[in-house]
């Protein structure tokens, strides 16, 4: 009897250590590997999906399960020393079982478990998913005795608020400060997921950059402006650059002189011009991505509530903003910014903070304001005058040249640490 008590506690605290190491493989477990298994055709990995989509059922059954055996080897221990050792064998019985439920029932297959959550999932996977079979309707009548006592007590039971663009973004930034991803692949990592929260006005390229011609010059001078132009979209205005009559491409330009022999003033300018595309500067860039997909355009314009021309945005500038600074070789250095050798920089007001950050490597915050010159007036709560200094975010700010009530000239240099501001 003693010996035959000895081996059903010995089977029991095995089952235990199942029951532990499984809860901890399934719950560890990496569901995005997992779901990829299970499209290479793995049934087990299927297996663990159905599982681990039902965390309540799940984990009520494994407790149920892990509970029961313990509490009965814990009785038939207890049993088994009192007949050894009388009325001591109580006390001798908690402390023997204490130290092998705790060493080998718990500590020891969770140990193994998180070492290989994947691997021990899905060979768990098929008795686990018998245990939650035959117990279901338990594990149910004790998630409805607790939902009600919780409700009673004025708790509710909690949800599950976590989105899947924050458990992305979370792994993400996880793998990078653990070191185990750098700094520019976290950048294009996370940059698509950025896109919802930022407006066109953002990324655009200022209408003070934007190259522009004259249509009502002879079509000789606005094909060679065009072609010398690093660009290959630009826009067309007639009196006031406020008036934009037209898009005109360097492909349709160059189809339609070699269609005219070469003979650059034949060729009738708006009439190959495209229509332009206006935006107004609230619009979404994740939403402007889509349009330019769905329309097949790469190019549109950008204006206030009044339909005043604020600049332009492109699909290469929403793409940078997920994969970094793209140049090819008729790219120019972003205009408006002009490194110094002491490591200082000289900025025009009207240049965006993500132009500089991207042309410096800075990290100057843009939630407040789009371009430097509203950093600086943001940050100051005032209109600075030339020869006023500030320092904030770690870097100390000029003012060089003020117009009207316009910053249109700053020197921003680096600090090592942050300072008040000046």
């Amino acid at each position: 009897m003693i010996i035959g008590t000895a081996v059903t506690i010995l089977i029991l605290l095995m089952m235990s250590g199942f029951f532990s190491g499984s809860e901890t493989a399934l719950t560890a477990a990496s569901r995005s590997r997992i779901h990829q298994l299970e499209k290479d055709g793995d049934k087990r990995a299927g297996l663990v999906n159905r599982l681990i989509s039902d965390r309540e059922s799940l984990i009520g059954a494994i407790l149920l399960g892990n509970n029961l055996v313990n509490i009965l080897a814990s009785a038939l221990a207890t049993n088994l020393f009192i007949i050894l050792f009388g009325a001591s064998g109580v006390a001798i019985a908690t402390a023997v079982m204490t130290v092998l439920v705790l060493v080998f029932a718990e500590v020891l297959p969770k140990t193994y478990a998180i070492t290989r959550p994947d691997s021990m999932a899905m060979s768990v996977a098929r008795p686990i998913s018998w245990l939650v079979a035959v117990a279901s309707w338990v594990v149910k009548g004790i998630q409805a005795i607790v939902n009600v006592t919780l409700r009673a007590a004025g708790v509710k039971p909690p949800d599950d608020d976590v989105t899947a663009e924050e458990d992305i973004r979370g792994t993400i930034d996880l793998h990078h400060s653990e070191e185990g991803l750098d700094a520019k692949k976290r950048h294009r990592l996370v940059g698509a997921l950025d896109l919802k929260d930022m407006s066109v006005e953002e990324v655009m390229i200022h209408r003070k950059n934007i190259v522009m011609i004259d249509a009502d010059q002879p079509a000789d001078a606005i094909i060679r402006q065009a072609l010398a132009s690093p660009h290959t979209r630009l826009p067309l205005y007639r009196g006031d650059q406020e008036e934009i009559v037209g898009i005109l491409h360097v492909k349709d330009v160059l189809r339609a002189v070699i269609q005219h022999g070469g003979k650059t003033e034949k060729v009738d300018i708006l009439d190959i011009c495209r229509d332009p595309w206006f935006i107004p500067e609230t619009t979404r860039v994740e939403d402007q991505l889509d349009l330019f997909l769905k329309q097949r355009s790469h190019f549109s314009l950008v204006v206030d509530e009044y339909g005043a021309l604020q600049g332009l945005v492109t699909l290469e500038d929403i793409l940078e903003e997920i994969v970094g600074d793209i140049r090819d070789e008729h790219d120019v250095v972003v205009q408006g910014v002009r490194p110094q050798g002491d490591g200082a920089v000289y900025v025009e007001g009207w240049v965006t903070i993500r132009d500089l950050n991207r042309a410096t490597g800075w990290e100057l915050p843009d939630e407040e304001a789009v371009t430097i010159a509203g950093l600086v007036i943001h940050e100051a709560q005032t209109i600075p005058e030339p020869g006023q200094r500030f320092a904030f975010h770690g870097h100390r700010f000029d003012i060089v040249r003020k117009t009207r009530n316009q910053i249109t000239g700053l020197k921003v240099v680096p600090l090592l640490d942050d300072v008040s501001e000046a």
